[in-house]
């Protein structure tokens, strides 16, 4: 079974019950939530050896962080208490009908957390060179770039060494708010094309790619970012794309989905597609998993969706590309057309 490390921040996370506005909320549901450890978590579910790397609080919403990643079949031997910093904090703040055009936001309280304390020396926590070097793949995040410096010197050692047989995976992640805080100061984000073409493979959203790399252009962003073996553009609900180095490009359309909220559907993407990656498939095979894994996720309240039964998932994956064209998903339900039943 191939093993995925994924490197970075989780915050606890707390949402408004019932949708109320966050002034007047008497009771938040407590979560968690981060970019890296969503894709592990997706990459588990997938059938993959995962691991989640970061630093949390000698705190409850630490010790909740760390239960959760385990419950989900995430290892986290490589995760370290921090005696004094806190665990990273984020509260969701629901869209309201009032203001519908408004849409969610989040309101982020990270600046001095403990997963802002990662540095190169955490690679040498023995627990996490031993699973660095037995990695696949390990998968990044440009959010971590925006925590501190040491944080970005953590992702360009990993960026810069030796590949020694694995993958090096890194996911854009743009957070407006994070690279407008006080933490990034003097921060040029162009540090975020520099970090994403040291990677083995790139994913962007092409929303995204306009505020990090101030394109949206498929050629533009692969003249800025010529050294990663793919590029894989996100193109919201039309598909997903896969520029090559060679010049060779593979797109696959988005399936139709009833969305009730489109949060963590990004790193179900990175971590449907990447699964594919590790398991031999051709890119066409691999960007269609990420659709499936992102429409899941979709559907329901929350940063994850489940997966369908195995079986299940293997056939969707497998059908022709009239059916493929022809799914519509809701609530967890992928219906897909009978053979013949679609134009061609």
């Amino acid at each position: 079974m191939p093993t995925a490390v994924c490197i970075g921040e989780t915050m606890a996370m707390l949402t408004p019950v019932n949708g109320v506005p966050l002034h007047r909320a008497d009771e938040l549901h407590c979560s968690i939530g981060g970019a890296e450890s969503n894709v592990a978590m997706g990459l588990a579910a997938m059938g993959l050896d995962a691991h989640w790397v970061g630093r949390v609080g000698h705190d409850g919403f630490g010790t909740r962080i760390i239960e959760d990643l385990r419950d989900h079949g995430v290892g986290v031997s490589g995760v370290e208490l921090d005696p004094g910093l806190p665990t990273g904090l984020y509260v969701k703040v629901p869209a309201q009908e009032t203001d519908p055009d408004a849409g969610s936001s989040v309101l982020y309280y990270r600046q001095g957390s403990a997963a802002s304390a990662m540095a190169p020396a955490t690679l040498a926590n023995p627990a996490v060179a031993e699973l660095i070097a037995k990695a696949g793949l390990i998968h990044l995040s440009g959010i971590t770039a925006a925590l501190s410096a040491d944080c970005r010197a953590l992702l360009e050692i990993l960026l810069k060494a030796p590949r020694n047989g694995r993958l090096i995976t890194f996911d854009v992640n743009w957070r407006a708010a994070l690279w407008a805080g006080p933490n990034t100061a003097g921060q040029d984000k162009s540090v975020l094309r520099q970090l994403a073409n040291l990677a083995d493979i790139v994913l962007v959203g092409k929303d995204e790619a306009g505020h990090a790399f101030g394109t949206t252009d498929e050629g533009e962003l692969r003249a800025l970012l010529p050294d990663p073996a793919v590029v894989v553009i996100k193109n919201e609900a039309i598909s997903a794309i896969a520029l090559h180095r060679d010049g060779r490009r593979d797109e696959v359309p988005a399936l139709s989905v009833e969305v009730v909220e489109p949060v963590g559907a990004g790193d179900s993407f990175a971590a449907g597609f990447l699964s594919g990656v590790l398991f031999g498939l051709s890119q066409k095979a691999s960007l269609r998993r990420g659709h499936a894994a992102a429409a899941c996720t979709l559907t329901v309240h929350g940063d994850r969706g489940p997966l369908p039964p195995a079986d299940e998932l293997a056939s969707i994956l497998d059908c022709s590309d009239a059916q493929w064209a022809g799914i519509r998903v809701s609530a967890g339900h992928f219906d897909v057309p009978a053979e013949g039943s679609v134009a061609p």
